[in-house]
């Protein structure tokens, strides 16, 4: 039989092990979904801790409860290693790395290079390699295809090559891994068919488009997509604000509204993996061909903003009580960059602390989710217990997380007063005269 004929007939059969590369909140999702529908999974990361955890049957992700892993551990269908040898025994190989923006928001590409030569040492005839990864259009074909055709290997031939986006929704109750559809681009039909049986055994359905560079657009421009539309609804924020309006109010009203319009909220800037460094890895790759992509940068531009108009109406809350921002003490409400998860990536709150600390305030952080967390530069930060002496002794609450697990009335009945960048203070009915909302 031929390498490929033996490597389709091993999905079919869901004997192909199957190996993942980055044990974070994109790959062990699919770890674990693709050890539940049966197959043999590596999981390969450079944590220790990572390793022994998921080896332990123990999640430290969210989505992934670990009574999962657990089984999945006692029936010997996962294990993950840091031993990168072992990618020989993979025949599919899935790399979920994250790609990142340096200082100069341009593309970080150091952690898809690392998979990328992890695998070309141990390359062999019968792979298929899967990049899932959130990056510019061309990646696969450009970073990752010359390094392995150098290993004498033709793809769609001997190796097969494609591009799924990952599309993980953190904390959704209605979304995981199982019931998300999926984009598939090979660089051949042989690829394409390879890579749309393998995700046909692990998600609800697959459509395949023409070339790994189609799906890397498909990702960017969904997640592109949400980015201009809440920088719309941003901008709509300042405006409002100038105008004296209810940006709320003119939302919900826009919203009964049942045909043509799509409800977006504002905040204090965005976060998450995807939706703030999207923009501009198609920016950075439109340059190329000598296209400014204006309206997406200027997108970009709205929402790196709002943590800056955040820290204004802090100023003007405390203004109200003759208090500048310097020696104040400040509570912000939430780590997390969304509500009811614990992945702080490129949380606002950030830049929020950096604006506060400038000006000379005591910031105190609490989250349910998260008691310790990192910015870009290691730093530690630790998050402190939501009690009602520090919310009476803060000159102001600040709500940038809107998690469940907050109780609202007793924020606002404890705080001086409130500032409330996610609209969550909207069902309490007393002592509303303390609220600021966005």
């Amino acid at each position: 039989m031929s390498t490929f004929a033996d490597l389709r007939s091993a999905i079919e059969t869901r004997r192909a092990q199957v190996g993942v590369i980055g044990m974070g909140y994109v790959g062990l999702p699919m770890l674990a979904r693709a050890g539940n529908v049966g197959f043999n999974v590596l999981g390969f990361d450079i944590s220790v801790e990572r390793i022994a955890s998921i080896n332990n049957g123990v999640s430290y992700i969210g989505d992934v409860p670990s009574s999962d892993l657990a089984a999945l551990r006692n029936n010997n269908l996962i294990e993950a290693t840091a031993q990168f040898e072992r990618l020989r025994d993979c025949d599919i190989i899935i790399i979920c790395m994250p790609t990142p923006l340096n200082e100069a928001r341009d593309p970080d590409m150091s952690y898809i290079e690392a998979a990328t030569n992890e695998i070309a040492e141990r390359l062999r005839p019968g792979q298929l390699i899967i990049l899932e990864s959130t990056t510019y259009p061309g990646t696969t074909v450009e970073v990752l295809k010359p390094a392995f055709d150098a290993c004498n290997l033709t793809v769609g031939e001997d190796y097969f090559l494609a591009f799924s986006p990952e599309r993980i929704d953190p904390g959704s109750v209605n979304f995981k891994v199982h019931n998300i559809p999926k984009v598939v681009g090979g660089v051949t039909p042989q690829c394409n068919e390879l890579t749309s049986l393998f995700y046909g055994h692990i998600v609800s359905a697959v459509t395949e488009v023409s070339s790994p560079a189609a799906a890397e657009m498909t990702k960017l421009f969904e997640n592109i997509f949400r980015n201009v539309n809440i920088a719309l609804v941003n901008e709509l924020t300042l405006i409002c604000d100038r105008m004296g309006l209810n940006v709320w109010e003119i939302i919900d009203a826009a919203a009964t509204k049942p045909f043509g319009f799509m409800r977006f909220t504002p905040g204090p800037g965005l976060g998450g993996h995807c939706i703030p460094l999207d923009p501009f890895y198609l920016a950075w790759k439109a340059r190329h061909y000598d296209i400014s992509a204006r309206f997406i940068e200027l997108a970009g531009e709205i929402n790196l903003t709002m943590p800056r108009f955040v820290r204004d109406r802090i100023s003007h809350a405390l203004n109200d009580q003759e208090r500048s921002i310097k020696g104040s003490t400040i509570v912000l409400l939430g780590v997390a960059y969304k509500k009811d998860i614990d992945d702080y990536r490129e949380s606002p709150i950030f830049k929020v602390m950096d604006l506060l600390a400038a000006d000379g305030a005591n910031v105190y952080c609490c989250d349910p989710h998260v008691t310790v967390f990192y910015d870009h530069h290691n730093h530690e930060y630790q998050t402190v217990p939501l009690t009602d002496e520090l919310l009476q002794q803060a000159h102001c609450s600040v709500i940038i997380t809107d998690h469940s697990a907050f109780d609202y009335d007793n924020i606002v009945e404890q705080s001086k007063v409130v500032v409330d960048t996610r609209n969550a203070t909207r069902e309490v009915k007393t002592h509303r005269e303390k609220i600021r909302l966005l």
